[in-house]
């Protein structure tokens, strides 16, 4: 295995660069689901449980590319489902994660779960190996919204596996998304309803989007699926809005909102620029200023690394400007946005040399706030906020 290093090209580096500390979270990707959902264009396989034993296989030699077990503050699993493996499946891959990647004291660790699969004996073995935060792809409680979207609970299943994990876990996530095909607004508010009485920790709220190669995409190129009206969609994101902060949660992120203290710290680590480790298929990681990905093909990335090969099928240094850029696209997603001062400590540029037409363009038509120290989305800017980043990543 001498030649296989997909996490970086030289482990001692990782000890020698003070511009790029070592990483303190690790995101494990598990692509086994039940079935693929018509608007899901993750990495993920659907009916072939018989590779679990080969991606379980091809996890623990991927991990051994790390040199020695690293420390982290912050570890996420996520899918696919990691919670459709076989309880002892599930349970191999957490020890062996944890033995590379052991937790620091006061860390978090987060499994994404599908409420089908969150039984008693499944949370009570996340809750037995460490697990403190559950991230429940719920999406919604309607049973006519369900069938459209593909999803394989009930809204009744759903709320038993929020009560499961709320009993074992110490911050449960909900999913929900808004925008789709035949929904009005009564729809998303009872949603909202439904998901503030189960008094969840954290919520994050997504508007569908049709993505190119998914079922839902030929759906709506063959008029068997339609868009919402822009005006509607804006009016269930600002209803979002509203309704959590509300009852009591803070809007931290453009699509998430966390009671205090129940922030998801591990997507922090991305909207803060910092590095992190990733294993598994379509895992995307950056270590070192150096941004990798494994290929996105289950089967590819199990042939490759149990031939002791390295997955990776794409990397990329960024140039220094270009990640500048990047980071403060990843920083204006948080509400507190990014102050001027800081960003050019981290990135070594000010951001009037770098980005001044678009940011004075933005704040001209009222979708920034700058106030000459800090630079925040406005409301305004939350509804538009994808149209936004293509301004500051385009030089």
């Amino acid at each position: 295995m001498s030649n296989y290093r997909p996490l970086t090209t030289n482990h001692q580096s990782l000890n020698m660069s003070a511009e790029f500390p070592i990483p303190r979270a690790a995101y494990v990707h598990v692509p086994f689901c039940r079935h693929r959902c018509g608007y899901c264009n993750f990495t993920l396989v659907a009916g072939r449980d018989d590779l679990i034993d080969d991606y379980l296989r091809a996890i623990e030699l991927e991990l051994q590319s790390l040199g020695e077990p690293r420390e982290v503050d912050t570890l996420f699993f996520g899918g696919g489902t990691p919670t459709h493996l076989p309880p002892e499946s599930l349970g191999r891959l957490i020890r062996a994660v944890r033995g590379w990647f052991p937790l620091a004291e006061g860390y978090e660790f987060s499994v994404e779960a599908n409420p089908a699969d969150t039984n008693r004996e499944m949370v009570d073995l996340l809750a037995a190996s460490g697990v403190n935060r559950l991230s429940l792809g719920g999406q919604s409680f309607d049973a006519a919204k369900l069938r459209t979207l593909e999803r394989d609970h009930t809204g009744d299943r759903l709320r038993q596996a929020v009560e499961l994990a709320k009993a074992k876990i110490a911050s449960v996530s909900l999913d929900l998304i808004f925008g789709v095909p035949g929904e009005n607004l009564e729809v998303w508010q009872a949603d909202l309803a439904a998901a503030l009485a189960l008094e969840p920790d954290h919520v994050s709220t997504y508007g569908l989007t049709f993505e190119r190669g998914t079922a839902f995409w030929s759906r709506l190129i063959e008029g068997e699926l339609g868009r919402l009206d822009e005006e509607l969609e804006r009016a269930m994101y600002a209803a979002a809005i509203d309704r959590l902060t509300a009852s009591g949660f803070e809007h931290y992120e453009v699509s998430n909102f966390a009671r205090p203290g129940h922030r998801c710290r591990h997507n922090e680590v991305y909207w803060s620029g910092e590095s992190y480790f990733a294993v598994g298929p379509g895992a995307a990681r950056y270590v070192q200023g150096r941004r990798e990905m494994n290929h996105r093909s289950t089967t590819t990335y199990l042939k490759r690394v149990l031939a002791g090969q390295s997955p990776v099928a794409d990397s990329e240094t960024l140039a220094p400007a270009d990640r500048a850029r990047e980071m403060l696209v990843f920083a204006l997603r948080r509400l507190e946005g990014i102050e001027r001062t800081a960003f050019a400590a981290k990135t070594g540029y000010q951001l009037d040399s770098l980005v001044g037409e678009p940011l004075s363009r933005m704040t001209a038509l009222g979708l920034l706030e700058d106030d000459g120290n800090r630079l925040r989305m406005t409301r305004e800017g939350l509804f538009v906020s994808d149209a936004i980043w293509p301004k500051f990543l385009n030089r």
